[in-house]
């Protein structure tokens, strides 16, 4: 039996897997090949590691963590988990299990885009969320954002500094209250996005038969959901956002299963935040809640 399986190998999840091992327990982490940033050519915002290959920062930690003779790797995705706290047993699709004392939930999750032609085609090469990860590459220069919601005046509070302008392109589903809003704002609104494409080193969007030419995309009318499917069935306690309720160690609402990363929060945040320092964290937060149990 193991003490702890560590179910994804995203930054959550690796160290996780370094923390456990660094402990002498022994765990198992499994890495699905899928991530949320696998289409990104480099992160940002991740000190030692600013412009980093994303493939590359798994690479290098997954070598470090061979090192530990008390963690290993499976690839794979997981079908269920049954079971109770001490005794955990995760099932594969193929029909094997493995037995546990505790899991760390570290699968993260998939963003789910607005209806635009071309769109996911870009998602994470020229197209972005995350102003604090993507933002600073576009200094001085022209980029939109796509949706007029909410998170939209969000966007264009932190990224008005960085760019020479930006443009808003509604979606069918934006309110004419939003649109009104971003009157206040600076900003050039568009008509309704019809499609996006690569253009040289930028971006040309469709908008009202007229083509906008640009040096990157932003979206603010974006969502997610769990990336794996058998977090349903767990009967963990979620927020309004879509993420895993987790307290301050990342506990989940279910004895013996923490999770980390981009799937979980606490209440009083309204909701993840998509950061690699922020999901290494909280792998090692909720690896260490592991231990102390174990220990006591």
């Amino acid at each position: 039996m193991y003490d702890a399986i560590v179910i994804g190998a995203g930054p959550a999840g690796l160290q996780a897997g370094l923390t456990l091992g660094r402990m002498h327990r022994k765990t198992l982490v499994l890495d699905s090949g899928e991530y949320r940033n696998g289409t990104v050519a480099h992160m940002h915002n991740v000190l030692g590691d600013d412009g980093t290959a994303p493939d590359d920062y798994r690479a290098r930690a997954r070598k470090q963590l061979a090192e530990y003779p008390d963690v290993e790797f499976s690839p794979g995705t997981v079908a269920r988990i049954s079971g109770t706290v001490d005794d955990f047993t995760v099932h594969f699709p193929d029909g094997h299990s493995e037995d546990t004392r505790r899991i760390v939930l570290a699968t993260g999750v998939v963003d789910d885009l607005p209806s635009v032609v071309g769109l996911d085609d870009l998602w994470g090469r020229r197209v972005f969320a995350c102003p604090f990860c993507d933002g600073h590459e576009f200094d001085g220069e022209e980029i939109g954002v796509i949706g007029a919601g909410p998170r939209a005046a969000h966007l264009i509070g932190m990224l008005g500094r960085i760019a020479a302008g930006i443009t808003v392109f509604p979606i069918d589903t934006d309110l004419p209250e939003d649109l009104a809003a971003l009157g206040t704002t600076g900003v050039q609104v568009a008509p309704a996005v019809e499609a996006v494409a690569a253009a040289g080193e930028g971006v040309t969007v469709t908008a009202g038969g007229k083509e906008h030419p640009l040096a990157g995309l932003f979206v603010a009318a974006g969502t997610f959901h769990q990336r794996g499917a058998f977090i349903a069935d767990l009967g963990l306690r979620m927020l309004d956002s879509g993420g895993i309720e987790i307290d301050d160690f990342g506990r989940t609402s279910v004895p013996g299963i923490t999770a980390a990363g981009d799937l979980a929060h606490r209440a009083s945040m309204p909701g993840p935040m998509p950061s690699v320092i922020q999901a290494a964290a909280a792998g090692q937060l909720a690896a260490s809640a592991v231990v102390q149990e174990l220990s006591v």
